[in-house]
């Protein structure tokens, strides 16, 4: 326990040292702030190009803007916000690869289990601290300028997504531990994630992928109640289960 305790210690140390904490925060802040300004700003521009558009033969009425116009970027917002996450992140464990820093970890007595229990619970709290953090800017700015009462099932259809977030991560300790190179980590990763969608595509496959969670924008609606989730929900924990379970057997037999 000691060395798993040390271990992911040195881990966040390196997230601090690295700078990445101070980017994520910087980075979620920046979209948590753009969701509720775009939505304020919207009628604003929607008047600066009434002429133009008028010349074009389109009408402007008047835009009324309402909390879920701010929740909508939120929705919007995050898949980007997810990428750059990725992106970031992605060499957790391909950097110590190539610098062979991880294998001095291992000769000192540090179980393998325990390493990739030590990354994946950094990554984690990293998207789990970005990603709350995100929310929680958005919504103290969404409160302050509208009723936020006309949003239907903000918890559910958030915590649906981070949970979708969970999963991305999964995949990532998956491909790392079967890639030693921050590409392969990468197009993996893409390729699961866009394969999902494509199969969303199936009607009735749809309410059953990882992918179906990120449909926040039909619960805040009102159009979709949350019980509509739940086969994806056990669907998605039991896929990051099994995919971290397999990771730790497939690093375990890995030749580092």
């Amino acid at each position: 326990m000691r060395s798993l305790i040390a271990f992911t210690k040195k881990e966040f140390t390196d997230q601090v040292r690295s700078g990445k904490v101070l980017f994520l925060g910087i980075l979620f802040s920046l979209f948590g702030i753009m969701n509720p300004a775009i939505a304020k700003l919207t009628p604003w521009l929607m008047e600066q190009m009434a002429d133009s558009l008028a010349e074009s033969g389109m009408i402007v009425t008047s835009v009324t803007i309402t909390a879920l116009d701010s929740w909508m970027q939120f929705f919007k917002n995050v898949p980007m916000a997810l990428i750059a996450f990725v992106l970031l992140e992605s060499s957790i464990f391909t950097k110590e690869f190539r610098s062979g820093t991880l294998i001095l970890s291992l000769t000192k007595g540090l179980n393998r289990y325990k390493a990739v229990l030590s990354k994946t619970f950094t990554l984690m709290m990293m998207w789990t601290a970005s990603y709350w953090l995100y929310f929680g800017i958005t919504y103290a700015y969404t409160v302050y300028y509208w009723d936020n009462s006309v949003v239907r099932h903000l918890m559910p259809s958030v915590v649906f997504w981070w949970v979708f977030g969970l999963w991305v991560i999964s995949l990532v300790v998956w491909f790392s531990t079967l890639r030693s190179t921050n590409t392969g980590v990468l197009v993996g990763t893409g390729g699961i994630v866009l394969a999902s969608y494509l199969c969303s595509m199936i009607p009735k496959a749809a309410k059953y992928l990882p992918t179906f969670l990120t449909d926040g924008n039909s619960l805040i609606y009102g159009l979709k109640e949350p019980d509509e989730y739940i086969a994806a929900l056990i669907v998605t924990a039991a896929m990051t289960l099994v995919l971290l379970a397999v990771s730790f057997t497939i690093f375990n037999k890995k030749q580092l």
